[in-house]
């Protein structure tokens, strides 16, 4: 049974972090650090994104998706590699990060490497983090680089609300992110006509690996759930114009555990419904650059909260995290 949005994701509305004075800033940012303290979800209003290019971009995933197999496959890559390319069904495990076994999960994806990088490169480089952009549909393209931008730019203001959450200065994260490493994922969940496998899910249970994951979904039946402190899980409602954004693995750490990582999964939609239930949802996923050296705040620190986590570095991280998540080496 879904729970209001209020009782597991707080609703936090950031529009005077960006039109008020000082105190109201604050404002926001308190609200912010407490919702990822007692939640680690929080669904964001007042975001600035203009709906339409939204709509551009879902539209043109969900075209691409409609595409037939071979079609789609011609932009996955040979070696796995989870960072850019179409990636189908049975490619991933993402409960495997947390040493469980179950089998594939019940989504493909279309993946979409950090853009500031990809434009720096010199036109015929061949470079890891050149993207593969379909042909089909015609307007794919011009739709994810603009919803790119602005979300990524999205990301980057809500890492300076971060930082007045935890008492620091306003630009403290800007030097840890200057790659703009977001990773931008289409996830397409189809109908299930078939039951899935005893444990199989739409997307397993995990944590997101990196600093903040930014969600735009739909209401499709059968979405993603939140699991609380007690072990439950709760339905996370879908609000007009938001987004669910979300602590990550090393977010957490970098905050010393003060902010939560919180576990979270999407289930499969209701047996008797295997039609009509198919679900688009858009995620960036932000994390430091690769480079970067993540150690406990200094204001998450104190006598009788000591560093739990020795310093690491970002890229590393994430990799080894990705790494296991695959379901084959293939």
């Amino acid at each position: 049974m879904s729970e209001p949005a209020t009782e597991h994701v707080p609703i936090i509305d950031i529009r005077a972090f960006f039109e008020g004075d000082d105190a109201k800033r604050r404002l926001v940012a308190h609200t912010f650090g407490r919702a990822f303290e007692e939640s680690g979800f929080l669904a964001l209003i007042g975001h600035g994104i203009p709906e339409p290019l939204i709509d551009e971009a879902y539209g043109a995933a969900k075209e691409f998706f409609e595409l037939p197999l071979n079609e789609k496959m011609q932009y996955a890559l040979p070696k796995r590699e989870m960072n850019r390319g179409y990636l189908p069904t049975g490619i991933e495990t993402v409960a495997r990060t947390l040493e469980a076994e179950t089998p594939p999960d019940l989504c493909e994806a279309l993946v979409f490497g950090s853009l500031f990088q990809e434009e720096r490169l010199a036109p015929d480089s061949v470079n890891p983090v050149r993207n593969l952009w379909p042909l089909q549909p015609p307007g794919l393209s011009q739709a994810v680089r603009d919803y790119f931008w602005q979300a990524d730019g999205l990301v980057r203001t809500l890492y300076r609300i971060a930082a007045l959450a935890l008492d620091l200065p306003e630009g403290h994260f800007d030097p840890y992110f200057v790659s703009h490493h977001s990773t931008l994922r289409f996830v397409n969940y189809p109908d299930q006509p078939e039951e899935p496998l005893p444990g199989q899910l739409r997307y397993g249970a995990h944590h997101d690996y990196g600093g903040l994951t930014l969600v735009r979904g739909d209401a499709a039946p059968g979405g993603l759930q939140v699991c609380a402190r007690d072990g439950s899980w709760h339905d996370v409602p879908i609000i007009p114009q938001s987004f669910i954004v979300n602590v990550g693995d090393l977010m957490s750490r970098w905050t010393n555990n003060r902010w939560r990582s919180t576990l979270h999964r999407v289930i499969n939609p209701p047996r008797e419904l295997t039609r009509g239930t198919q679900r688009l949802s858009i995620v960036l996923f932000n994390r430091p650059d690769d480079g970067a050296e993540i150690s406990c705040l200094p204001t998450c620190i104190d006598a009788r909260h000591p560093a739990l986590y020795p310093p690491v570095s970002a890229g590393a991280f994430a990799q080894a995290k990705m790494e296991r998540s695959a379901t084959s080496p293939n």
